[in-house]
């Protein structure tokens, strides 16, 4: 019988750290393995030691590196696996104004969010089947331009709108394709995206629990949803950014980021 398999991109940390641990009780799906990717192998290695309810696989690879990614290729072609769960979780970002942050900053921005996401993605879905659940972790930034997190927000709208695309595509071969777009999450990519902290209005009024957030996400991949929101808050910016004009709205992004 072919393996049954959940696989999560960026499972060193963060939202994907927490899809890891939240899979592994089995409440969500039955599977055999759950593959972990990332490039530090010390942190996945801690995650499956943790638990012996379910086998592991660590995989210590760089999405961005162009010979990693063909290792994972030829990896799925040898495994031949059944992925029922594929969770894209890698991604990184930067605030500030365009010009004072670093061009490499933006690189690994466009190759992490967009490039590795779009290849992970097409590499595995050969390797599903009826019942598939493919879950991309977007951001509410992808609704709206944001200044001062412009090339973030950017990738993170092609991530929403490839996923909501690709699950129409995929509707008649029974697998669904889900955006994941939380606000602010009480993750350490808080830290990295912006070393200073977060504004006192976004810190105090739409941080939100990792778990809950996966926890949702789950349950919308399982209800066949394309997009799944977390948090009042966020979801009125949702319903805000499709009925106000973007003019408007990117101007008071742009206040609201020096409160």
């Amino acid at each position: 019988m072919m393996k049954r398999i959940a696989l999560i991109t960026g499972a060193s940390s963060g939202l994907g750290r927490e899809f890891a641990t939240t899979l592994a009780n089995k409440t969500y799906t039955q599977v055999d393995e759950i593959w972990l990717i990332a490039r530090r192998k010390q942190r996945l290695g801690a995650i499956a030691k943790k638990y012996n309810t379910i086998k592991f696989k660590v995989i210590p690879i760089d999405l961005t590196s162009v010979s990693q990614m063909e290792q994972f290729v030829a990896l799925l072609e040898r495994e031949n696996p059944k992925i029922q769960i594929l969770v894209n979780s890698a991604g990184y970002g930067k605030t500030g104004a365009f010009t004072n942050i670093e061009i490499e900053d933006y690189k690994k921005m466009i190759d992490l969010n967009i490039r590795a996401l779009t290849l992970v993605t097409y590499a595995c879905i050969p390797f599903m089947c009826k019942g598939g659940k493919v879950i991309q972790l977007a951001s509410s930034a992808g609704f709206i331009p944001q200044p001062n997190f412009a090339v973030y927000s950017a990738t993170k709208s092609y991530v929403i709108q490839f996923s909501r695309a690709l699950n129409c595509e995929l509707m008649p071969m029974g697998i669904s394709v889900l955006a994941v777009c939380p606000g602010p999450v009480r993750t350490e990519f808080l830290k990295i995206a912006n070393p200073e902290g977060l504004p006192k209005s976004l810190k105090y009024n739409f941080i939100a629990d990792p778990k809950k957030v996966v926890k949702k996400a789950l349950r919308d991949a399982f209800a066949n949803k394309d997009i799944s929101v977390y948090g009042t808050g966020i979801k009125l910016l949702h319903v805000i950014g499709k009925i106000m004009p973007h003019r408007i709205l990117t101007s008071m992004v742009n206040q609201l980021s020096k409160s």
